[in-house]
């Protein structure tokens, strides 16, 4: 299966986060810029694989890596990747297949579903973005790539005025034309993906909108 997605991805995600990064560190200090990392686990659709084929209902990693501003201390941006890597259920035919993607989401500090913490926060997260599927082994040259939409939900605590743990759950809606023919789609995935992942967030200028 082939693209018709030209450029390389890679291009466009080294460009945009330069840019984010020179236009974030150009504002005042009262701005709210956050380092985001985190590592989890992830589930495929069934409905995303040709007949025959199939996944395990629950696979590692899912590794997501993030830049978040916040304009206000309510709403905000941010720019973030993700990797995850799916295999083969037993007694189905043997495959891996490497799925990544990059998204450019607004967040919502909902915290006050929270408020009886101080140190807890929660945010709201959605947004478009570009999934690109590289199946390995024998079915490699079964590659191909489709716009998604991204929604998911934070919960934070707080370690400390800049630094916090967090607990994301998010959903992976894909926008792929059916595998035609068939055989195209041997390794490959055209579906939705749920991921569940734990990580550290870390504000890089200060914490007057943390919200955590």
């Amino acid at each position: 299966m082939t693209s018709n997605f030209k450029m390389n991805p890679r291009f466009w995600l080294i460009a945009v986060l330069l840019l984010c990064a020179f236009s974030s560190f150009s504002q005042s200090d009262s701005s709210s810029i956050k380092a985001q990392f985190a590592l989890g686990v992830n589930s495929p659709t069934s409905n995303g694989f040709v007949d025959s084929f199939e996944a395990n209902s629950i696979n590692f990693p899912t590794v997501n890596l993030g830049l978040q501003y916040m304009f206000k201390q309510q709403f905000g941006a941010k720019l973030d990747f993700g990797f995850n890597r799916f295999s083969n259920l037993d007694k189905t035919p043997s495959f891996k297949v490497n799925y990544s993607r990059i998204n450019v989401q607004f967040v919502y500090d909902a915290s006050i579903i929270t408020s009886f913490s101080d140190k807890l926060g929660a945010f709201v997260h959605a947004g478009p973005g570009f999934s690109m599927i590289k199946p390995l082994g024998n079915y490699g040259a079964n590659k191909t790539s489709y716009l998604n939409i991204m929604a998911g939900i934070e919960f934070h605590y707080g370690i400390s005025d800049t630094v916090s743990v967090y607990l994301d759950t998010s959903y992976i809606k894909g926008f792929a034309d059916d595998f035609n023919p068939a055989t195209n789609g041997f390794g490959s995935f055209n579906g939705d993906l749920l991921t569940i992942s734990f990580g550290a967030s870390i504000s890089l200028s200060g914490c007057y909108y943390c919200g955590d």
